[in-house]
């Protein structure tokens, strides 16, 4: 069902590009005529997501052109601040530079919670070790730990994978897990950490190689990885991302996903996010392995 869906995905991103060629973008605080393009561009966690939701939709409203490109949460708010889209995802909440950027520019972010993910711990499968405490998480991230066998495992150098610095998915990591949310905690990755471009890379790389270990959105994890049961300190329980592991508050690793709209959407804009916070849309969330808004 699952890569069914993804096919899916894939043909219709294709059509939405074709269909981008031909459209620009304008304010989302503007009304935008019918039969206009919404440009949606952003954060690669959420791009499945937004292509699924855009499918539909356009099903529903077959006047509206739904533009949708991923690029990395940073590249979706660097658009907003420029003025080039109507919406920008983001996995990570607009930094304060970013938000005076983009008033000096004269654009005004508004932030929407569109979804929820938990952000999930990935090996191969045939690593033996079932569960990390956060800590240990930031000592391998950071270099301090660098053989399995030190939490655990064989003996085995320990292959550091992350995503891009432009991502939402590694700034948030680097803030919560390396930094273990400490604001006065300035540790970074370790240099030897290799930074990959999207989620799909990270995976690839899990399933060929029993050293690596990862982190993605728990809506890229598949059965053929490992996910790692988090605690948040020694002797506290170990927890595995799951909907409701991260409604209860249990998984320690969560976090909201975000849409961003120049001033108050009107129009098609308005339209359309309204349409996401509803119950229809919310049901594709959870299809796609993220964790919907509504209760």
């Amino acid at each position: 069902m699952q890569n069914h869906r993804f096919l899916s995905l894939l043909a219709f991103s294709l059509l939405l590009f074709l269909a981008s060629c031909s459209g620009t973008g304008s304010s989302a605080g503007e009304s935008l005529p019918p039969g206009g393009t919404i440009e949606n561009k952003g954060s690669d966690t959420i791009v499945n997501l937004a292509l699924a939701w855009a499918e539909s939709y356009q099903t529903i409203h077959p006047e509206v052109r739904l533009a949708v490109t991923g690029g990395g949460s940073g590249t979706g708010i660097a658009s907003l601040i420029n003025g080039t889209v109507d919406i920008a995802n983001a996995s990570r909440q607009i930094k304060e530079e970013e938000r005076q950027d983009a008033l000096d520019n004269g654009t005004e972010p508004v932030e929407f919670v569109i979804a929820r993910d938990a952000i999930a711990v990935i090996v191969n499968p045939e690593n033996p070790v079932d569960q990390l405490t956060l800590q240990q998480i930031s000592d391998i991230y950071s270099g301090k730990l660098t053989n399995w066998q030190e939490v655990g495992g064989e003996d085995r150098p320990i292959v550091k994978l992350s995503r891009e610095t432009n991502s939402g998915t590694h700034v948030y990591f680097l803030e919560e897990v390396v930094r273990l949310g400490e604001k006065e905690n300035h540790t970074l990755f370790s240099r030897d950490t290799l930074l990959l471009p999207s989620s799909e890379g990270i995976g690839a790389e899990i399933r060929q190689n029993p050293n690596a270990i990862g982190y993605d959105g728990l809506g890229y994890v598949t059965d053929d990885m490992k996910v790692i049961a988090i605690a948040r300190s020694p002797g506290e329980p170990y927890i595995l991302p799951s909907a409701e592991t991260v409604n209860s508050g249990q998984y320690p690793v969560a976090r909201d996903l975000y849409m961003y709209t120049n001033g108050i959407p009107e129009g098609m804009v308005a339209d359309y996010l309204e349409w996401i916070l509803s119950p229809e849309a919310q049901v594709i969330v959870t299809e796609l392995g993220f964790v919907p808004i509504l209760r």
